[in-house]
């Protein structure tokens, strides 16, 4: 188990090479000139050519990326454009704010979508599986953005339940988790719905209740079980997901975490903050991944057997 886990954080270092090789570029060939967004239109060339110079602008491309790479190895990020700080202490001062949210609509997605998948379909062609279905697909096909709109008109706006922005108290937690978690609870619903009735129709199953076991421990403790990889490896990439979908949220809901951050260093050109960040997310991406690929071999005996 400790060779695979060593052997999957090796694998994370070529991985995010290609994000920052990618983020690197993206923003190299954007237009835009940062010693001027830095000193000013009215700068004298001689200053801008100077900052250039000390900044490394002039160099060949991948004279760049190196010095990037090699900074970011030693835990440099840069310094904002725009608060003129470090670019790492801008971000993981943010960070646990956007992960927290994260976490928040993923526990959301869990408690919501798996015991609904499982009484949809233990219940299959009912009226609560077709009622759960729909609305499974109803929230999947609402964007964050307006369901978070529209959730600060009626809880806050109309009956003044909630507070429409910030997260200075627990309640106010609510409406943006809400909005982000609704459609991962409905995604997760579908796939442990599918996952749950692909198992219960195995010879196991029938096997089990012809010998007389209870429904609720044959749902429960052996078809639960082996519908859970599908599951995991959704919320996994649900939760990688929601990292990046916080963007949005956090700007509706006007919460200082990394997301809304960003949002302001795109609209800012703030270069070192975006490849910062973006590197991050990837980071934390991955490393959702790796806990993913450990808690299958916790689920499933056969998984464990191959590490």
């Amino acid at each position: 188990m400790y060779k695979y886990i060593i052997k999957r954080l090796l694998m994370m270092i070529p991985i995010l090479l290609g994000v920052t090789l990618v983020i690197f570029y993206m923003t190299y060939i954007t237009p835009g000139d940062p010693a001027i967004m830095i000193l000013g239109e009215g700068t004298s060339v001689e200053a801008l050519e100077e900052l250039r110079e000390e900044m490394g602008l002039n160099d060949p491309f991948l004279v760049q990326y190196f010095n990037y790479v090699l900074s970011v190895a030693q835990g440099d990020f840069g310094t904002s454009y725009l608060t003129r700080r470090g670019v790492a202490d801008e971000l993981f001062a943010r960070f646990p704010t956007t992960l927290q949210l994260a976490v928040y609509g993923t526990l959301l997605s869990i408690i919501v979508g798996i015991p609904l998948g499982i009484l949809s379909a233990t219940k299959q062609y009912t009226i609560f599986d077709t009622s759960a279905t729909s609305l499974g697909l109803l929230a999947v096909s609402i964007p964050n953005f307006w369901l978070g709109l529209m959730l600060i008109l009626l809880f806050s706006l109309n009956l003044g339940w909630l507070p429409p922005t910030g997260i200075d108290t627990p309640s106010a937690w609510i409406l943006p988790v809400v909005t982000l978690g609704t459609g991962s609870a409905a995604m997760v619903m579908r796939i442990t719905r599918s996952s749950m009735l692909e198992v219960i129709r195995q010879d196991y199953i029938r096997t089990a209740r012809a010998k007389g076991q209870k429904e609720s421990v044959i749902i429960w403790n052996h078809a639960l079980r082996n519908a859970l990889l599908p599951v995991i490896t959704a919320v996994g990439l649900d939760f990688g997901m929601l990292l990046g979908g916080a963007i949005l949220t956090e700007t509706i809901y006007a919460i200082p975490g990394l997301g809304r951050y960003m949002v302001m260093s795109i609209q800012n050109r703030d270069i070192p903050t975006i490849q910062g960040g973006v590197l991050l997310l990837a980071f934390a991406f991955s490393l959702v991944n790796l806990l993913v690929d450990i808690l299958y071999a916790f689920v499933d005996p056969r998984i464990k057997s191959q590490y």
